[in-house]
């Protein structure tokens, strides 16, 4: 079976003198695409037009590939389990019964069914999956956050495109994932890494759908009035220009963040894209009256507004997310998929019916999937990186299709295996960022922006 660091597997090994023929080649799209779509693919044809935003959705824990969008209702009753797969709008495209809402979407949606690398720890796999770029230390639930990390795709947004008016280039809501089984904590890569703490992103904390919740990170404290935030943020200026001059003060950095809070709290513009209150009933039912669904209302809120990146992480629910090692079906049917179908299926018609699902990538991944063998004893399904599903969305990318496709017991990929490395590099790619430039850290040392390649019969 090959890794995801087997020079044969891993595009990063050879990537600077083959770049342009992996670009240029022409993959399978695997089953579920119709002739009109596949003959239209192509490969080599350069975007004209990036997203503008993307919704990057984290589905943490790790959901079931065989009980979400790659069931195998003809595998043995150890590995497929009770749910059913039903058709979508997609001829031959099947999901899980539970999926309803978003089966009358899957026109607008590339499925990946051939996702694929050997890392089953979650913080260090979480890293490759919101940085498209390998962890620091691999095959570790033990290892931190830290300036050695990599950035998020978000910091690289950050990077690329700087914050304009007030408006943060990168937020994250509800939460920074963590998990409590973890000696690590809190997963590596969801900040700025080398790029350096200015491209860490603005972070939303609470629940969206409590009656009293605002965004915390943009509201004043009660003592402190506008005037006397400019007065502090003309003190902050004033150092700032003495660091210019000469002085070796660390406060850049900081000075850096008050600036781009400064603008954000003084900006009623700003302010209100960060009420949801403003958002119509309706609206926010469609979404879900829940932790999640409005966490991605907030989201197509906040890209409507100019944000280029948001990522929803799935919310500390206090029973292990979609991490289901014991109770794997009830879990999924009673607590993990009606909230996701709801607010991906809302968010993918509210962009749609907006005009904005051309400009808007949307991203549902988890940082891998689950083994296809059930556990006798508990009904769960433990950590299985070999073979799991994404989904793509918007931001130019075709609809209707199927990517890759995985063994009959969706344990390993058999046609178009795409590494983590693959998954982000494409992200990337959509947004509009150079996947050849090298970026340096802070102490002046090159690194490449991307190190897989590029789905490119993925865009249309």
């Amino acid at each position: 079976m090959p890794t995801f660091r087997d020079k044969a597997f891993q595009p990063s090994v050879q990537q600077d003198r083959r770049r342009f023929l992996q670009a240029t080649s022409v993959g399978s799209l695997g089953v579920g695409i119709t002739n009109s779509l596949a003959q239209s693919a192509l490969a080599s044809e350069v975007r004209a037009k990036p997203a503008k935003a993307c919704i990057f959705m984290f589905m943490w824990g790790g959901p079931s590939q065989l009980d979400t969008f790659d069931l195998k209702p003809n595998a043995p009753s150890e590995v497929r389990g009770p749910f059913q797969p039903i058709s979508t709008r997609v001829p031959g495209m099947q999901i899980c019964e539970h999926f309803s809402k978003l089966a009358q979407h899957t026109d607008k949606i590339a499925l990946i069914r051939s996702l694929t690398h050997d890392d089953p720890a979650h913080l260090s796999s979480g890293h490759a999956t919101v940085t498209g770029q390998l962890a620091p230390v691999l095959n570790s639930d033990a290892t931190p956050p830290s300036d050695k990390d990599s950035p998020h795709i978000g910091a690289l947004l950050s990077k690329f495109r700087p914050s304009q008016l007030g408006m943060p280039t990168f937020v994250t809501l509800p939460w920074k994932v963590f998990h409590p089984a973890a000696p690590g904590g809190e997963a590596p890569g969801q900040h700025g890494g080398w790029l350096g703490s200015r491209h860490d992103g603005l972070l939303l904390t609470g629940d969206p759908n409590a009656k009293d919740w605002k965004a915390g990170a943009l509201t004043l404290p009660s003592d402190m009035s506008v005037e006397r935030m400019q007065a502090r943020y003309q003190l902050l200026r004033t150092l700032d220009r003495q660091r210019a001059n000469g002085s070796n003060s660390p406060i850049g950095p900081l000075v850096d963040h008050q600036s781009i809070a400064f603008e954000s709290v003084t900006s009623s513009q700003v302010r209100n894209a960060f009420d949801l209150s403003r958002e119509p009933d309706k609206v926010r039912d469609q979404y879900g009256r829940n932790i999640h669904g409005q966490s991605v209302l907030m989201a197509r809120r906040l890209v409507e507004h100019g944000v280029p990146l948001v990522s929803v992480n799935w919310h500390n629910d206090g029973r292990n997310f979609w991490d289901t090692h014991g109770n794997n079906f009830n879990r999924l049917k009673d607590d993990l998929i009606p909230p996701a179908d709801m607010a991906l299926s809302a968010l993918l018609e509210d962009l749609q019916q907006r005009g904005m699902l051309e400009e808007t990538l949307v991203v549902w991944v988890g940082e891998f999937g689950r083994k296809p063998q059930i556990t006798p004893n508990n009904a769960g399904r433990e950590h299985w990186p070999y073979c799991y599903s994404g989904l793509l969305a918007g931001g130019g990318i075709r609809g209707g299709v199927v990517y890759g496709e995985s063994d009959a017991t969706a344990s390993y990929p058999i046609t178009n295996p795409v590494s983590p490395l693959d998954f982000g590099t494409t992200i990337v790619h959509a947004l509009g960022i150079p996947i050849d430039a090298k970026l340096h850290d802070r102490e002046n040392r090159p690194h490449n922006a991307t190190s897989g390649k590029v789905l490119e019969s993925l865009f249309g």
